[in-house]
């Protein structure tokens, strides 16, 4: 799949997840996807929120990858 193809489902996914974060007071930001790795900006509520990187890697991560295999990882940045 084309890196734009990727990028585009990308985003489509993390359209879908953000009302959920929204409804809890967090936000959720594509940035950037590069070398298998999906980087996004969880922020609002989940800033410093104890279960960020639950909802990071078993919530975020595990849906973009059962969705688009090209992705390997998803890293929040600061």
């Amino acid at each position: 799949m084309e890196k734009n193809d990727v990028v585009t489902k990308i985003k489509a996914i993390i359209e879908e997840l953000k009302p959920f974060l929204i409804s809890d007071g967090g936000t959720l930001e594509f940035i950037d996807y590069k070398d298998g790795i999906v980087y996004v900006k969880l922020g609002g509520a989940c800033e410093g929120c104890a279960f960020l990187d639950i909802t990071l890697k078993d919530g975020i991560e595990q849906m973009i990858m059962n969705e688009i295999p090209e992705v390997k990882e998803v890293r929040n940045i600061n």
